[in-house]
């Protein structure tokens, strides 16, 4: 079978970006080398744990009203546990690339280097707008306990900066959780070390919190509250698992940050297995534990494990939970806002997106502007659409990204199989196909306007790369 036209030469569609000069290459594009594996795995963990356990665990076993979405009940768990298989069998071929190509831009940069610049454009114009929504998600997760904390205290704010239009009486906009994704912008913009530091930090201090609920609500369990088990079917489970998915996938975006690893090659394959392990762990306890404390049709689903707490007296209990998430979640906000600005950069780089985009800050050597764009745009997703609507724009990109990742990671493995790896995907190709199968299943449970959304998104993309990628692409000159 023939290569596509242009595949490899200086012009096509197809035309890839050579393995061996993206190894071989000592320029590190203006990011500074400052994170060891255990940093790495930080950054992993606070992208997958987060709204995913304080928020989404609470909306799709609920079911969320404003967007259309079924209760799924404690059926919840078997979401997560769908959505972890899928990610598991991602993971594994995201931790070989990682270790074989340690260069910002992740799935954009893979997609890239072994089939062709246009999917690696796709790739990489998809992912630029489901990082920036998942940080407009987590931001509205993490308004829902701020709202309860304020409420514990006594301080009623004003009905129209409490929510999203549609999600309460007289709600406008989501005030805190627009400001919240321009802190992130900032933080960030102080430069990756000191960033880093902040978000080591606030992982130790989810982790802890997430163990206390878990540990202090499994004497609260009724077991009654688990049935009906599947309110909505097997069909829901799925269903919840397409909602889920992202919470179970943040070391997609923490592999973006391999450029700023001290070394990448040894410590991002771990990083990421590593990450994905504790986490799913702790998802489904906390998941059993949600569940089981309240009915699942009682269940705040913005702020779960705070009001499942009070309900059975722990008021103290509860108000700690909503300070822990409100801390603990902005480490999903970091972790994302970064993969998205490290994306950016990296197409921005490559020519596909124009130069000074991705220009980095001379002195704090962060990419500023790329930066500040992407905090202002998920800002305006966060203040004015529901966390079910906002939760649905994510996955499909990054299921089509994952789709990417574990064809080229076959691709390579039997077109190059020489190559030196530092970590080998096992079981393949089983493994990876496990991954496509899984992701394009979660596909087809997305709901109708994430399709639509998606598309008008694709045909932007389309006309961009044809007007102005293509012919400025560092490849064609």
């Amino acid at each position: 079978m023939s290569a596509p036209e242009g595949l490899g030469s200086s012009s096509g569609i197809f035309r890839r970006k050579p393995i061996d000069q993206i190894q071989d290459t000592t320029e590190n594009g203006g990011l500074q080398r400052t994170l060891g594996l255990w940093q790495l795995t930080a950054i992993g963990i606070g992208g997958i744990i987060g709204a995913g356990i304080f928020a989404l665990a609470g909306s799709v076993a609920h079911g969320d009203d404003a967007a259309g979405i079924p209760g799924v009940g404690p059926a919840v768990l078997i979401s997560f546990l769908i959505a972890g298989v899928a990610s598991a069998a991602a993971a594994f071929s995201y931790a070989e690339f990682a270790g074989l190509i340690p260069k910002a831009g992740s799935a954009y940069t893979y997609g890239y280097a072994v089939l062709g610049e246009i999917v690696g454009w796709f790739i990489g114009w998809d992912l630029l707008l489901e990082y920036t929504a998942i940080v407009a998600v987590v931001a509205i997760g993490i308004s829902g306990y701020f709202n309860f904390l304020l409420g514990q205290i006594g301080l009623d704010l004003p009905a129209w900066m409490l929510g999203a239009p549609g999600t309460g009486p007289g709600h406008k906009v989501d005030l805190f959780a627009a400001l919240l994704c321009l802190l992130i912008a900032y933080l960030l913009n102080r430069g990756i070390r000191s960033a880093a530091r902040f978000e080591t930090a606030m992982v130790g201090i989810k982790v802890l919190i997430v163990l206390v609920v878990i540990l202090v609500g499994f004497f609260y369990v009724k077991t009654g509250n688990y049935t009906p088990f599947a309110p909505a079917g097997f069909g829901g489970a799925v269903t919840g698992a397409a909602t889920v998915f992202f919470a179970v996938f943040g070391y997609d975006a923490m592999s973006t940050a391999a450029e700023e690893s001290k070394d990448a090659q040894r410590h991002m394959p771990k990083a990421i297995l590593y990450s994905l392990a504790i986490s799913m762990v702790l998802y489904v306890l906390a998941c059993l534990v949600l569940t089981g404390m309240q009915k699942y049709t009682e269940i705040d689903p913005k702020s779960g494990f705070s009001t499942a707490f009070k309900s059975v007296g722990l008021d103290g209990l509860a108000t700690v939970i909503a300070i822990g998430a409100i801390v603990g979640i902005l480490t999903v906000l970091f972790t994302f806002l970064m993969g998205a600005t490290r994306v950016g950069y990296s197409m921005s780089r490559d020519g596909l997106l124009p130069p000074w985009l991705g220009k980095t800050n001379p002195t704090r050597q962060v990419p500023s502007r790329m930066t500040w764009i992407l905090g202002g745009a998920a800002a305006i997703i966060a203040g004015v659409l529901p966390i079910g609507e906002a939760a649905e724009l994510t996955n499909i990109g990054i299921l089509l990204a994952f789709v990417v990742v574990c064809v080229a990671v076959i691709v390579l493995r039997y077109k190059q199989p020489d190559l030196p790896r530092t970590f080998k995907t096992p079981g393949m190709p089983v493994v990876p196909a496990i991954g496509i199968v899984f992701s394009i299943w979660l596909i087809t449970f997305l709901q109708p306007a994430t399709w639509l959304r998606f598309a008008v998104w694709f045909v932007i993309g389309l006309i961009i790369y044809f007007l102005y990628s293509k012919r400025h692409s560092v490849l064609n000159r």
